[in-house]
């Protein structure tokens, strides 16, 4: 592990981040008091899985457009293509 004060890791983020990616743990500090510890984002690879707001979300009447308003909100002129 490594401890370093802010003013260091100002000055060499980047050389923090490369001993981070390393492997090395990277320990910031203020007044030798430990704040935050530096480790290597992990990309989440598990596919998402939607419907968690089912049934728990009810849409009002103030949502129902006609396509006449749903056009004027969005500023799209007949017959430029939008359906």
């Amino acid at each position: 592990m490594y401890i370093a004060n802010i003013n260091e890791t100002k000055a060499h983020l980047s050389q923090l981040i490369n001993r981070v990616l390393a492997g090395d743990e990277v320990v910031i500090a203020r007044a030798n008091h430990p704040l935050i510890r530096m480790i290597p984002f992990e990309h989440d690879t598990r596919p998402r899985i939607g419907g968690q707001w089912q049934g728990k979300v009810e849409i009002g009447d103030q949502f129902e457009f006609t396509d006449e308003e749903l056009a004027d909100l969005f500023h799209i002129l007949p017959g430029d293509g939008a359906q």
